[in-house]
């Protein structure tokens, strides 16, 4: 009763922004006697489609998971909903392809929802998971290919204009091959060893390197995923990774250190990118002081500082601001064009559904009746909120440009499956921990 009561209230929410849309015309002219052509029939399209694929994911999953959490759906149909209608707004053409893409997403996470089972089979097949998101990645170096037509090749396919991220998968996969892995091993990692002291003189060498044939593996595939991001030049995702991997290591051992460590890693990393990679020195430089270049290296952060700062508390309102003025304004900085058409209020109400999405997938995951699922749900809500704080990060200007996409809300077909996967995923480890299935 709950959920269905969510979801209507997202519902109401997609059609009044979509209706908001609808009638810009007329509202930029100030009168109803705009000429028809101008108004945009398609704007009436896409809330419908929302609405079925909403309808079909909530239908199946209270048929088969009917002990899941009841959060879960409504707060991702409607940041995905947002999302659509703002893109929309910026560019009608990536409309329809975001909307075709999320019928695309909602009938991945049925599958999910229905075919996943228990997941033992993820934790069983960690390395072939794995191995095959670190293939197709590869295979960008060879095929790969980039919608704009120059830059990074980080894009697989391009048949009837459809393209594949890997990376989008890998970040899943690596989630999943982390959760298994410390799951099984964790003991043997972050067990110390004992003093070498107490220990009779056949055993001590033993035992004093017994932790490091444990972590190795996990080291190796880790470092084969952040090298192939690197060498990409994908450095957000390769942030992303590393985060999502110190969480997980704190997640599995409990020690204060290893956040500590990870955080002095993360800063001799940058320092070391900054001098190797000259796209990291100039979103740096960017960063630092925009105004030594606001029409050409710093154009994009300068636009979207601007864009923030016009949406004052409540904002233009949809459609009524310049958004557009900002460059990729329906990707990587969906989140400037959010704040100058619903202002400071629009931006805490789109930071409280994501940091309730996280949470619930932290309350999973301590419900959770097994360290695989523990391992696992806490990391996808891991994974989901650092994507969304390097993005956020990056637009306000308190760090570095990334690259990374907000998740369900920026256009990216292969980033909004990948995230409804892990939506997908939660919803069974929900209704998992409450049948105490082990």
């Amino acid at each position: 009763m709950r959920e269905r009561f969510l979801l209507s209230l997202a519902g109401l929410f997609v059609i009044a922004s979509t209706a908001a849309l609808a009638l810009i015309p007329f509202a930029r002219a100030n009168t109803w006697a705009a000429e028809v052509a101008e108004w945009d029939l398609r704007f009436l399209f896409f809330p419908l489609i929302w609405l079925l694929c909403a309808l079909a994911a909530y239908v199946i999953t209270n048929n088969h998971l009917p002990g899941h959490d009841a959060f879960l759906l409504p707060i991702t149909f409607l940041l995905s909903g947002w999302g659509l209608a703002l893109i929309w707004r910026l560019t009608p053409n990536f409309g329809w392809r975001q909307t075709l893409w999320l019928a695309v997403a909602t009938l991945a996470l049925i599958l999910t929802v229905r075919f996943a089972g228990d997941l033992r089979w993820l934790r069983r097949y960690r390395y072939t998971w794995l191995t095959l998101g670190l293939a197709l990645t590869a295979l960008t170096f060879i095929i790969g290919v980039n919608p704009e037509g120059s830059g990074a090749r980080l894009w697989l396919g391009g048949l009837a204009g459809v393209f594949l991220q890997p990376v989008e998968p890998l970040k899943l996969l690596l989630v999943v091959f982390l959760a298994a892995y410390l799951a099984e091993r964790r003991e043997q990692i972050f067990t110390p060893s004992l003093p070498l002291s107490t220990l009779p003189p056949s055993a001590s060498s033993g035992q004093a390197v017994s932790r490091f044939p444990y972590f190795l593996p996990l080291l190796l595939m880790w470092s084969f995923s952040m090298l192939l991001v690197i060498a990409q030049r994908d450095l957000g995702a390769g942030a992303l990774f590393f985060g999502v991997f110190v969480v997980m290591l704190y997640l599995a051992s409990g020690r204060v250190w290893v956040l500590g460590a990870g955080a002095a890693l993360l800063v001799l990393g940058g320092v070391g990118a900054f001098w190797l990679f000259d796209v990291v020195r100039v979103r740096v430089e960017a960063w630092w002081n925009p105004w030594t270049d606001p029409t050409g290296r710093s154009f994009q952060i300068v636009q979207a500082l601007i864009a923030l700062a016009a949406g004052g508390m409540v904002g233009a309102g949809p459609g009524l601001g310049a958004p557009t003025l900002v460059p990729v304004a329906h990707s990587d900085f969906i989140f400037a064009a959010l704040a100058e058409e619903w202002g400071l209020a629009g931006m805490l109400a789109a930071l409280s559904l994501m940091a309730a999405l996280v949470l619930r997938g932290l309350h999973i995951a301590l419900n959770a009746r097994n360290p695989f699922n523990q391992l696992l749900a806490a990391g996808l809500a891991t994974l989901t909120g650092l994507q969304a704080l390097l993005i956020i990060g990056g637009v306000i200007k308190v760090i570095p440009l990334t690259g990374v996409t907000f998740p369900f809300m920026s256009y990216g077909g292969s980033s909004l499956a990948a995230q409804f996967v892990m939506i997908g995923l939660l919803l069974r480890l929900s209704d998992n921990s409450v049948k105490r299935e082990t």
